[in-house]
């Protein structure tokens, strides 16, 4: 068919996007991002394409929430419910497609894409051309004329000035007086009260225009809706203003840029393969032109299986040149370039994974994708093995000094204006920091990664090059060695120690410019910058600060704890007639199950029986011997991993335990201690308390613990609206004893400890999904009672019941939950075929929104709290945290004042944007040791 040189097809993005997101079933990426609105987009698009006559085609989207209406009317589509959380992340990848497809892709701030649609399609028709709008949107129909027709893209019908009649009772010429009248509960326009469209549609026809009625109006018979229209007048006037279309907007490219042109193979094909559109690229081999040819090898699959995300030009076909930094002019041209570029990936190369006694062996530069350098700084002689490109090896190092080199470095690390990109850059600041250099400000990958793709894979450097853009990284074992074979990096020979440290450093920075426009596309910006990027200089202060423990008072621990086990042993003996290995599982098996003819045996994959905390906690109510291998086990534990392990820990330099927190670690959002683990210490029992009264205060200084109290409880009553709870925490009551009050029928005034009790481990249960055997066997209960236990709250308290299927539900269709503040939460085996891990993960998805809640809580406390006590004037330092509590070192002359402070912060950390309908209370204590202080 021979092409109509005037006919322009201007397509309304957003009902495409919707009306593809609607019609398919959900589609995920090998990598989990949501592709299914994509598909649908693509394939619209591309059938639109070779069906048309038209030779200007254009898909025109909105850009923002907010326009030049919101100026007219405050409250304008202020009802409008967000997009699904799945749709979020796939409006920029319809954008990319819409280039790969090689059509004009027209948005402008300010305006919405109907304005933009009218604008094009006044132009077009001025410069004698048709029009058709790809579009059965009723706002659109207002332009509707004998140049300018709607056309449906799911029945394929065409909408003309018959179809608008059919639809508002007007022709299109009156239908924004129609609308202004009837106004549009979905975009907030006001409208006037008590006149839908067919009303607003005979008072238009009988008066002729919106103003015309509004001057008559007091010729309306029926009083009301003559009322109405009286008293709501200027409402109906403001009514008018939001629903016209601005024909004038402005037009972002001319007509001409709107031609058609041919598919380019080697665009179309690179964006297909990023999405795993394999049948959709198969299906158009055939059609797409030849010019640009692409590959037509396979992409490969990432880490995991993972299919890489499609990836912006320039930042995986860079070529690399990196660079070795060995004189001072060098290193101050490339400080220069980064102090004018104004952002710089940095990492460190040093002596020890424990940054706070980790020694800068050299630092690597990143200024553009493929662009890095590595300064060494101090290698050691046997590094010379420099291949200087002629077959020479070069026999001094040529190092720069390290105070030289860091003298320069200093202002453009601490410099404001430069962001600082790293992955995980905590551990950087706390290295730089051993050298007087507070590195500020920083943005770290490893945080955009986790808060975008949080429990969909490892947030390692080496996992996501390999995922994101297929490269398989240098290994730090392939330069330094392992094992017996591992020389350390400062003995790395330079050019091999050049090639992986800026390579580090170039990939960080790759990573950041592709992950960090993700944050706007996907909503996630407000999250990262309130809850995740503030807590990078917080934990590295807290980590460098450490706690001191009493070294003495380990060791006395130690010594009473094998005394202990040795008297265990003797009794576990007797109790088996017999000496054997109690760390053997095999021996403990065989003595359990073919001596003592307990029963549940089951033996394992290796042979020996089974005969962890959950076989002995069964057994021990049958035979004393599995209970006193359980008390020895803790004992073992308490020893081996605190009372001794504390001991080698302390930092001769500055005589303090110094942990290290992984800010990417629970997908909660949870940090999670380690080396050493300072948040799993017992404390429930005498022994694990006994580890806490260890951690003590500096002279002249106490320990200040703050803790919120019942937090995840108190999110549960706030989020499944349960009237109950929520009045009982408003009102400071026992919750444990009102829940048992009113599930098992007991007045308070006779409320007995074992009652409660029963109740306390519900509540904690619940918000667990915990199952009538796991509470039977909790409470020691039989089963059936049990079930009849969380049958009674259920009845009582029916919101927490349908909390739980509702995060079961969202779970099943998303793949994550989400917590108040927007943190996702991926559950992979939410449909797992296997019954018990699907279980596990329907426990998760009902826990995950609250416990990831409560992390986000305590995470906005800790960021706002370091600069609240600097105003204050206070000096107190905050050391550890675990989980809901808070530890401080403040001098004891400012324990009282600290203490408020911090309470009123923490209580204070929701803030107004996310109100709570139940108020968080935090309860402190101050003592001269941890134990005492909590």
């Amino acid at each position: 068919m021979k092409k109509n040189p005037h006919h322009v097809y201007l397509i309304d993005g957003s009902g495409f996007i919707f009306r593809a997101y609607h019609a398919l079933p959900p589609l995920t990426r090998p990598d989990g991002t949501p592709v299914g609105a994509v598909l649908g987009f693509t394939n619209m698009l591309l059938k639109l394409l070779q069906e048309t006559d038209a030779d200007q085609v254009a898909v025109v989207f909105d850009t923002a929430r907010t326009t030049f209406r919101n100026r007219i009317y405050e409250a304008y589509k202020a009802h409008r419910p967000e997009p699904p959380d799945d749709l979020i992340p796939q409006f920029s990848l319809v954008r990319e497609a819409t280039d790969a497809l090689s059509v004009a892709r027209i948005e402008q701030p300010d305006y919405e894409a109907d304005d933009l649609i009218a604008s094009y399609a006044k132009a077009a028709v001025k410069a004698g051309a048709t029009v058709t709008i790809v579009s059965s949107d009723k706002d659109l129909m207002q332009l509707v004329s004998d140049k300018i027709q709607l056309l449906d893209p799911i029945k394929n019908r065409p909408i003309g000035a018959a179809e608008v009649k059919e639809k508002f009772g007007v022709g299109p010429e009156q239908v924004i007086d129609v609308q202004a009248l009837a106004g549009d509960s979905v975009d907030n326009v006001p409208g006037v009260p008590g006149i839908g469209v067919k009303t607003a549609a005979e008072l238009i026809t009988s008066y002729g225009t919106l103003e015309e009625l509004l001057k008559r109006a007091g010729e309306i018979k029926q009083p009301k809706r003559r009322q109405n229209l009286i008293d709501f007048a200027e409402q109906a006037r403001i009514s008018k203003k939001l629903v016209t279309l601005d024909a004038d907007a402005p037009l972002p490219l001319p007509l001409d840029a709107l031609e058609v042109k041919p598919l380019d193979r080697a665009k179309v094909t690179s964006f297909l393969q990023a999405q795993n559109f394999r049948s959709l690229l198969n299906r158009l081999e055939g059609k797409l032109k030849t010019e640009g040819a692409a590959p037509k090898a396979e992409p490969k699959p990432g880490a995991n299986g993972a299919m890489a995300v499609a990836i912006p030009a320039g930042l995986a076909d860079a070529k690399h040149r990196y660079e070795l930094v060995q004189e001072k002019a060098e290193l101050e041209r490339w400080i220069a370039r980064a102090t004018e570029a104004g952002t710089v990936a940095v990492d460190t190369e040093t002596t020890s994974l424990d940054a706070t006694r980790a020694e800068l062996v050299g630092v690597s530069l990143a200024l553009e994708p493929g662009l890095a350098c590595y300064v060494p700084l101090a290698h050691r002689a046997g590094a010379a093995g420099l291949d200087l490109g002629d077959g020479e090896k070069g026999g001094d190092l040529g190092q720069i000094p390290m105070q030289a080199a860091l003298a320069l470095l200093k202002p453009l690390l601490e410099d404001p204006s430069v962001l600082k990109i790293g992955h995980n850059i905590k551990y950087d600041t706390v290295v730089f920091r051993r050298y007087d250099i507070a590195v500020a400000p920083v943005d770290d990958t490893l945080l955009l990664s986790f808060v975008l793709e949080g429990g969909q894979h490892g947030h390692g450097l080496d996992e996501l090059a390999l995922l994101h853009f297929n490269h398989d990284t240098i290994k730090y074992k392939d330069v330094a060695g392992s094992g017996k074979s591992h020389i350390g990096f400062a003995a790395v020979p330079l050019d091999k120690a050049r090639d992986y440290a800026a390579e580090d450093a170039d990939y960080t920075l790759r990573f950041h410019r592709l992950l960090k426009p993700r944050l706007v596309a996907e909503h996630m910006v407000s999250f990262y910058e309130t809850v995740e990027r503030p807590l990078v200089p917080v934990v590295a202060q807290m980590e460098r600060a450490g706690i001191l423990v009493d070294r003495e008072r380990l060791k006395e621990l130690s010594e009473d704890f094998a005394e202990r086990m040795a008297e265990l042993e003797r009794e576990i003996h007797k109790l088996a007639g017999h000496e054997f290995n109690l760390g053997s599982p095999k021996q403990l098996g065989e003595v359990l199950f073919e001596e003592l003819k307990l029963p549940g045996g089951k033996k394992m994959k290796t042979g020996a029986y089974g005969t962890d905390a959950s076989v002995l906690e069964d057994l021990a109510d049958q035979h004393p011997l599995p209970a006193r291998i359980l008390d020895w086990r803790q004992l073992q534990k308490l020893k081996s991993t605190y009372a001794d392990a504390l001991v080698d820990e302390i930092n001769p330099e500055t005589g303090r335990v110094h942990t290290s927190y992984s800010l990417a670690g629970a997908v909660t959002g949870r940090l999670s201690s380690t080396d050493p683990n300072l948040q799993n210490i017992p404390v429930r029992t005498e022994e694990g308390r006994k580890i806490r009264r260890a951690f003590v205060a500096a002279p002249g200084h106490l320990l200040l613990s703050a803790d919120y109290s019942q937090i995840e409880l108190r999110l549960a009553a706030h989020v499944a609206d349960v009237p109950a709870l929520k009045e009982a925490f408003r009102e400071g009551a026992d919750i444990h004893a009102m829940t048992a009050s009113e599930v098992f029928g007991v007045p308070l005034a006779k409320m007995d400890a074992q009652t409660r009790r029963r109740a306390k481990a519900i509540n904690f249960g619940i918000i667990y999904g915990i199952s009538g055997f796991g509470l039977a066997k909790q409470l020691q209960v039989p089963q059936g009672e049990a079930q009849a236990y969380i049958k009674a709250y259920f009845e009582r308290f029916p919101g927490i019941r349908d909390y739980m299927e509702r995060m079961r539900q969202i779970c099943r269709e998303k793949g994550f939950v989400e917590t108040l503040f927007g943190r996702r939460c991926a559950i992979p085996g939410i449909k797992d075929p296997n019954p018990a891990r699907r279980g596990f993960a329907e426990r998760q998805a009902i826990n995950a929104p609250l416990q990831g809640s409560a992390a986000d809580i305590i995470k906005r406390a800790m960021a706002r709290l370091p600069a609240a006590l600097a105003k204050a004037g206070l000096e107190a330092r905050m050391l550890l945290q675990v989980h809901d509590e808070l530890i401080f070192e403040t001098p004891e002359r400012e324990a009282k004042a600290t203490a408020a402070l911090v309470k009123e912060v923490m209580e204070g950390a929701v803030g107004p944007s996310h109100s709570l309908s139940v108020p968080l209370v935090v309860e402190t204590g101050a003592a001269q040791n941890w134990e005492e202080a909590h």
